[in-house]
């Protein structure tokens, strides 16, 4: 009885004891359950954080493609979103609103009169601050989307640094959390982010990932102190929630954003199955000692299932947690498959996210499971385990993947980072296509002529070195062909641009169709265009291809105003013959086009060691010239104009010297030629005009009695169009009267569309302006030209001068000239009068004016100015003791 009685007793003691340690447990148990709660908490706020930054340098990258677009071509953010680059569901409003504070483009419509944003703050900050940063605002109501949102801008500006508005990109709050997979947040899971100014940007509590996700302003009651984040977890009390619900919350600052993420698990859905085993363990005890053994090893049992599941889950959840260190896009885990012997010759698919099933095209219940021979094809699989077992053996591998024809992923390119996580590998994927897309564009754009869609000078820049070196290495011949368009300039200048872009189009076509396949057409810019012949055995390969380009030249354009003949001059250089570096090819070949040039145009010409000093000079001196005329190196020099009667002075021409640095004065028959050949006459005489103005302007201030100034105009100046606009501006600004400047204007220049130079000689007559025939005689104008176009006054060419005394024939000719002349209404002035003969018989013929060493050399303006003040310019006391023919 004793010993039954003892029973009891001992079953009461073991009660007992099994209570304390049923009690004991339960304590331990919670807290492990907390502890893992709070673990868990810290893990998926660094997965958000991980998330957000990653969200936000999206939206960073598109504010600063949107800014170089816009800075660079003034892009239409309406057509980028037609064509779907900008997502609905992802972003409430893309734009670019300009300085005056109104939207000039957006991915959505904006209205008749978009709304005017000046009272913005984020508007007020870039406008008045210089940074070009990203800025984060706080959640408001978009004028435009009507929705609420998170504005994020960044500073538009002008070339010169100046405020030129503001990139918008407004989203939704609640996309920083519909977008997020929120599998591990459980059904009241909190998502939040916070900037450092303590101000909530986003909360959201429950269906987070989901479509139906909705953003709460009011989730979050409280802001926790953002001064001593350190990604630690805490047990949040139910008042901190609008939901009235205890959470694990941690927060995690972002490394490259003024931003803390903040993620909630509720303490109820984490703890439940701690409750759960807690009832358990109580209803077992409550059972009593009469079970007690039963007890012991159902307990025993129990207490080894549930250790084996906590060490399952705690396995995933550090798979799961590896995984979403590196992105949170798609992950997936493979456990290594291994043979007898140990090797590893495959992997299994044992978990996924939606995401990560979805780039192989499957869904998570197809893809788990799933074997990586089955999944890629036999080519591919060799390769993809080389990368998989490289993992496994280093630890860990990331890379970008261009996506090769023989793997089973959908998209294009891919962001991959392996972790080895035990006997297996824990993969995440982010699809990066989009963002290769637009690198290839904007290196498309750099590269790439925009009128012709040839490759321009960048690409050669970094493509011919590479072609040169491959030509080493394999021991062949490159062949460099510099293609200029000869009188290309004529087009632009009696057509306009517009033809000139249309014929350097055509010429791009052209020249791509008589190249070989494997040759490249690049064009330098203007009407210089390269080929690039690769591989050429010999000299006579490069040479067949110039000619048949310089055939294929000598056939008109078929331009819209009409058919139009352009020859091409080509110059060739070697590798190696001619050079072994790109500027030296490039250099002989331009060097040898020229000669090709002067040799007749529409012809090619090789580079010789031996071409003359005088073509490399030429070259020396546009560049000089080119550099002249940025400096300013040029001085006006002044010939007088006097009445063949008196010798009194009616008029100054104004001539253009160059003081060369190192050369002394250059002489106009040195360089005018080039500068029109070249097209610089047009700054040139952008330049001769002003220093006249200013001169007189000059004259004028100092009392000097003032004599009409006469200003040669190039034809390249006249058929450039609106220069009477231009020579009334310089008036203006100067305060001179119209009636102190001449135009001498050679017969080339009347030689083009009749009515073009009928209105630009009209606009030069209403402004005031006097109209001289320079040169006469020398030119292709007609009696009928000269009626029509009603000029002034006519200069007959040095070289009729210089007959006068010579022959009787050039005296008639002289004669019938003036005739011509004077029964038009225009004066006549004799050029190149050197002697006292000439000017009698230019008496004795009634002659107006003339003008000529006779008189004067052309002299600098202080000597003109005396010229000027003394007036009566004949070398004899008394003009009178002339004696008359």
């Amino acid at each position: 009885m004793a010993s039954i009685a003892v029973w009891p007793f001992i079953c009461i003691l073991l009660g007992i004891l099994l209570w304390f340690s049923l009690l004991s447990k339960s304590a331990d148990d919670r807290h492990t359950a907390e502890r893992l709660a709070m673990q868990e908490t810290r893990t998926l706020a660094t997965a958000y954080a991980q998330y957000l930054t990653r969200a936000i340098e999206q939206i960073d990258q598109l504010t600063l493609l949107v800014r170089y677009e816009w800075e660079n071509s003034q892009l239409s953010l309406e057509a980028l979103a037609e064509q779907g680059l900008f997502p609905i569901d992802r972003y409430a409003l893309v734009t670019v609103i300009g300085p005056h504070g109104r939207p000039v483009t957006g991915n959505r419509p904006l209205g008749q009169l978009p709304p005017l944003v000046t009272d913005r703050e984020y508007f007020i900050f870039h406008r008045d601050n210089r940074s070009r940063d990203l800025r984060i605002g706080a959640p408001s109501t978009g004028r435009v989307s009507g929705k609420t949102v998170i504005q994020f801008t960044r500073r538009l500006e002008k070339a010169d640094g100046s405020f030129d508005g503001v990139v918008l990109v407004s989203v939704e709050p609640v996309s920083f959390s519909s977008f997020y997979d929120g599998s591990g947040l459980g059904k009241s899971g909190l998502l939040a982010f916070i900037g450092t100014d303590a101000v909530l940007r986003m909360a959201s509590i429950g269906d987070i990932g989901r479509k139906t996700a909705t953003y709460d302003a009011g989730a979050l009651q409280k802001i926790p102190a953002l001064d001593k984040i350190d990604g630690s977890s805490a047990l949040l009390g139910p008042h901190w929630f609008a939901d009235g619900h205890a959470r694990f919350a941690s927060m995690v600052a972002l490394e490259t954003y003024p931003l803390v993420a903040m993620v909630g698990l509720s303490e109820e859905e984490q703890l439940a199955a701690y409750w759960q085993t807690h009832r358990s363990n109580m209803t077992i005890g409550a059972a009593g000692t009469a079970i007690l053994f039963l007890f012991a090893l159902v307990a025993t049992l129990l207490s080894a299932r549930l250790a084996w599941r906590k060490h399952l889950e705690a396995e995933v959840q550090e798979a799961y947690r590896l995984a979403t260190e590196g992105g949170n896009e798609g992950f997936y885990m493979l456990r290594a498959v291994q043979d007898r012997s140990g090797v590893i010759v495959d992997f299994e698919v044992v978990d996924c996210n939606v995401r990560g099933a979805s780039f192989y095209g499957l869904t998570r219940e197809q893809f788990v499971g799933s074997l990586s021979s089955v999944l890629n094809t036999a080519e591919y699989f060799p390769v993809l385990m080389q990368t998989y077992c490289s993992a496994i053996e280093s630890g860990y591998y990331e890379d970008e993947l261009k996506v090769p024809p023989g793997s089973p992923i959908k998209v294009e390119w891919v962001h991959r980072r392996l972790v080895r996580s035990g006997n297996g590998l824990a993969i995440t994927f982010r699809d990066i296509s989009l963002i290769k897309a637009h690198e290839r564009e904007l290196s498309r754009m750099a590269n790439e002529d925009a009128l012709t869609a040839l490759p321009n000078r960048n690409w050669l820049r970094s493509y011919l070195p590479q072609a040169l070196e491959s030509a080493r290495m394999e021991s062949h011949m490159v062949a460099l062909l510099f293609v200029d368009l000869d009188d290309f300039k004529n087009v632009n200048d009696s057509l306009g641009h517009s033809a000139g872009d249309e014929l350097l189009h055509a010429a791009a076509l052209r020249l791509r169709s008589v190249v070989r396949p494997s040759d490249h057409v690049v064009r330098l810019g203007g009407d210089e265009f390269t080929v690039i012949l690769e591989p050429v055995e010999h000299e006579d390969d490069a040479a067949a291809v110039a000619a048949r380009i310089a055939d294929a030249f000598h056939h008109p354009f078929d331009l819209a105003r009409g058919k139009n003949m352009v020859s091409a001059s080509i110059g060739v250089s070697l590798y190696p013959h001619d050079g072994g570096d790109a500027e030296t090819l490039l250099k002989h070949a331009d060097i040898a086009m020229y000669q090709a040039k002067s040799e007749g145009k529409g012809k090619f010409h090789f580079y010789e060691s031996s071409l003359s000093e005088a073509l490399k000079a030429r070259l020396d001196m546009e560049r000089a010239l080119q550099q002249a005329i940025v400096q300013d190196q040029f001085v006006l020099h002044y010939q007088p104009r006097v009445s063949a009667t008196t010798g009194e002075l009616r008029a100054l021409e104004a001539l253009v010297r160059w003081q060369h640095p190192e050369l002394g004065m250059v002489p106009p028959m040195a360089f005018i030629s080039l500068a029109e050949e070249t097209g610089l006459i047009l700054k040139l005489g952008e330049i001769v005009l002003a220093q006249a103005c200013a001169q007189l302007a000059e004259w004028k201030a100092a009392g000097i009695p003032l004599v009409p100034v006469s200003i040669n105009v190039s034809p390249y100046q006249f058929n450039r169009g609106n220069i009477g606009e231009s020579f009334a501006a310089c008036l203006a600004r100067h305060d001179i009267d119209p009636s102190l400047v001449e135009i001498e204007i050679t017969e080339s220049a009347m030689i083009g569309e009749q009515d073009d130079v009928a209105t630009e000689l009209s606009s030069l007559r209403e402004h005031g302006i006097q109209l001289l025939v320079d040169d006469f005689g020398t030119g292709y104008s007609s009696l009928s030209q000269l009626q029509r176009l009603d000029m002034d006054g006519l200069k007959i060419d040095r070289a009729f001068t210089g007959q006068l005394s010579k022959s009787p024939e050039g005296e008639v000719f002289f004669r019938a000239i003036m005739s011509m002349a004077h029964a038009l209404g225009m004066s006549v002035v004799a050029e190149g009068v050197e002697t006292e003969e000439q000017l009698r018989v230019l008496q004795s013929l009634s002659c107006d004016e003339i003008q000529g060493y006779f008189i004067s050399r052309p002299v600098p303006a202080a000597e003109a100015q005396v010229l000027m003040q003394r007036r009566y310019l004949f070398p004899v006391a008394d003009p009178l003791a002339l004696p008359a023919a």
